[in-house]
């Protein structure tokens, strides 16, 4: 059987047609995203692959999921929080922490989130901080969804002081739900559900409803799915590495093997880190910006932006507390990787496997390969109901240089 699996992304929506008999990836395309209606280029790419199945769809069109953290304390709570956004497949504008403030609202506010994640205290903890968060939040006539993922004993409480003032509002799972323990799993389907239901209808990307009704996550959602399910396959050697370069971002993603260790605010083995400095054609201005502050060299072309926006993110990653020394598998990902030659395109990411003044423990021995035919998005939109299909895309189309 035939399945459409299409991101919609701000420039471009790209599509791939997969037999989920076998995983076999039977044809791709690309359209421009349309301003006018994003169901434009989705529909004419349809038109040309002909007949297929289901259409699973993922979107990151009209700036992706926006997300503001307010948290217990920076250091832990707000902290696991703003890791476990990254890990949902979205792009944290704003994070706060303590009982906040008109004045601290109006700062959440002013970041134009698209969901709110409310959390603080452990289980059985702290709960006057989550309970007074929400009731400013609620006092406030906002109305951007919010999800509650912070101690259990308080969280309905917390759930309806908002519902009751209007605010769309659900609960989920304690991220932190003891010191050094972190749970994403509930959080992240919430804030997805959140994305789903309130944040792609009311961006206006198409008139109607039929897009909404297509889109079963956020682009980096589906990507790190994918790359999970890339990580639990035969095709990753120990931990894995994977970096995305974008117009207007860098999403470096790393699943490590769990050796039991993790601060108060908990370990997340399986992680994103968003870049939102580094593109190579929205914000090439940041790359050069970021690249002087870093003392790295930024050749010419797109490839050579690109080259040094991965650089620079692997090690943003690396410092946010990622020990990547046991990485077996480097991914590089991103149109300018994909359409260029695979010897430049690896060329290109060999300067992050060579980083000594970066001021992070670099790979022992990974291998390189490039995501050239696009994979790890379809594979994350078909890893649920389809997971055979997704891991033989993956390790049909994912090859070691």
């Amino acid at each position: 059987m035939l399945v459409a699996c299409v991101d919609v992304g701000s420039t471009d929506t790209k599509l791939a047609v997969v037999d989920v008999s076998d995983g076999t990836l039977v044809r791709t395309g690309t359209h421009p995203t349309t301003g006018g209606d994003v169901l434009h280029g989705v529909d004419a790419l349809l038109t040309d692959a002909g007949p297929v199945g289901d259409v699973y769809c993922c979107s990151s069109a009209g700036g992706g999921l926006r997300l503001a953290v307010i948290g217990y304390e920076a250091l832990v709570s707000a902290d696991a929080a703003h890791r476990v956004a990254l890990s949902a497949g979205a792009r944290v504008v704003h994070v706060a922490a303590g009982p906040q403030d008109p004045a601290g609202i109006r700062g959440v506010r002013a970041a134009r989130p698209d969901v709110v994640l409310l959390v603080g205290g452990t289980d059985g903890g702290d709960g006057d901080v989550l309970l007074h968060n929400a009731r400013r939040v609620a006092a406030a006539r906002w109305r951007v969804p919010v999800v509650v993922a912070g101690n259990s004993d308080v969280r309905d409480a917390a759930v309806d002081t908002l519902t009751g003032r209007g605010v769309p509002a659900v609960g989920a799972g304690n991220v932190l739900p003891r010191i050094g323990v972190l749970e994403p799993a509930s959080a992240r389907a919430a804030i997805r559900e959140m994305f789903l239901r309130h944040v792609i209808g009311g961006k206006h990307l198409s008139r109607g409803t039929r897009f909404p009704r297509l889109v079963r996550m956020a682009t980096p959602d589906a990507v790190l799915t994918g790359v999970s399910l890339l990580a639990d396959t035969a095709a990753a050697d120990g931990d894995l590495l994977v970096v995305d370069v974008g117009g207007a971002t860098t999403d470096v993603y790393s699943c490590l093997v769990p050796d039991g260790g993790g601060g108060v605010a908990g370990t997340l083995w399986r992680a994103r880190t968003v870049e939102g400095d580094l593109g190579v054609r929205w914000n090439v201005d940041g790359v050069h910006a970021a690249a002087a502050r870093e003392h790295v060299t930024v050749a010419g072309g797109d490839l050579g932006v690109a080259a040094a926006a991965a650089v620079i993110g692997v090690r943003r990653h690396a410092r946010s507390g990622r020990d990547l020394r046991n990485v077996g598998v480097v991914v590089a990902s991103g149109g300018v990787f994909r359409h260029a030659a695979p010897a430049a395109a690896r060329a290109a990411v060999a300067p992050v496997l060579h980083d000594h003044a970066g001021g992070w423990a670099l790979p022992r021995a990974p291998r390189v390969t490039v995501d050239d035919r696009y994979v790890l998005a379809p594979a994350g939109l078909l890893a649920a109901e389809h997971p055979a299909a997704a891991a033989a895309l993956l390790r049909g189309y994912l090859h070691s240089g």
